[in-house]
């Protein structure tokens, strides 16, 4: 209820006044503070509009799914045998070495695909197209043993401080499977190690695996499979060295890169055969 107030003249009043209404915006006004709005939410989300308008994220999901996929399986597969333990262990140390080779390429601005698991006879990394040099090819070859090394290494330790006998186990398949991908033949590491530091290591790198296979009696499907890949890979490129047939890109390597990827080979072959009887042999953790 208003109070009416008086009037200047004695005796008379005046009808309350009535409160003054802002003057309406423009059109135009509204607008422009609508759109100031929007303006710094677009800013303030600038990140995640980018993300979402970038679709080529999408083609990496299915990748990554698929990568995670065969990994499981693979555990899957190997706990059917050995036990959920072993399973994850194991696919562990290959994961591992598998990441030395992509990690290696990505540095070297080469496209490689994520790790990719075959259950029972380990996984690959492929690389999209040749490496630009046998140098880096081989760098990239060396990396996943290292890695793979040093995740043996890491078993070892805990199998010394933890007195279990399952460390052990792990570190010991973790050196052996390492030193044996380093035998200077196709398709193994070693091969396109050797490719780099002088092809005629791969006569003996055959030489090699048949003594293994021989003085072991090692012998089954995963044998097989590795006497067909040689026969597929190796044997043809091994013709070619012996009727005198040499890579154009074995010419491009310096002398000097030769023997550094030569003394870095055999040291790291040297110490995955060093941790193998180590492992094997150690008694302070019985198997």
């Amino acid at each position: 209820m208003h109070e009416q107030r008086p009037s200047e003249t004695e005796g008379e009043y005046l009808p309350p006044e009535r409160p003054v209404a802002p003057p309406p915006r423009r059109g135009w006004q509204t607008a422009g503070g609508l759109l100031a709005v929007l303006a710094g939410a677009a800013a303030k989300f600038k990140g995640a509009l980018l993300l979402l308008l970038n679709f080529k994220w999408l083609f990496f999901v299915p990748k990554l799914l698929f990568s995670f996929a065969s990994l499981f399986i693979s555990i899957w597969f190997y706990a059917l045998f050995f036990g959920w333990k072993f399973g994850i262990v194991f696919v562990l140390l290959i994961l591992v070495h598998e990441l030395g080779h992509y990690l290696t390429f990505r540095n070297f601005g080469i496209r490689a695909d994520l790790p990719f698991f075959i259950p029972g006879f380990g996984a690959f990394v492929a690389a999209r197209g040749p490496a630009p040099s046998l140098t880096i090819e081989a760098i990239a070859s060396l990396a996943g043993p290292v890695y793979g090394i040093a995740a043996a290494a890491v078993c070892y330790d805990l199998a010394l401080n933890l007195h279990e006998p399952f460390w052990r186990a792990a570190a010991y398949v973790g050196f052996f499977l390492n030193a044996l991908n380093l035998l200077p033949i196709p398709p193994f590491d070693g091969g396109r190690i050797a490719g780099a530091i002088d092809p005629r290591l791969w006569i003996l790198g055959l030489f090699a695996l048949i003594a293994w296979i021989v003085y072991f009696h090692v012998f089954g499907p995963f044998v097989f499979l590795i006497l067909v890949l040689v026969g597929i890979v190796a044997i043809p490129r091994i013709r070619a060295v012996l009727a005198g047939y040499v890579d154009p890109r074995f010419l491009a390597v310096s002398p000097a890169a030769r023997i550094t990827i030569a003394v870095a080979y055999f040291l790291v072959l040297a110490i995955a055969l060093a941790g193998t009887l180590a492992t094997y042999f150690d008694p302070r953790v019985t198997l």
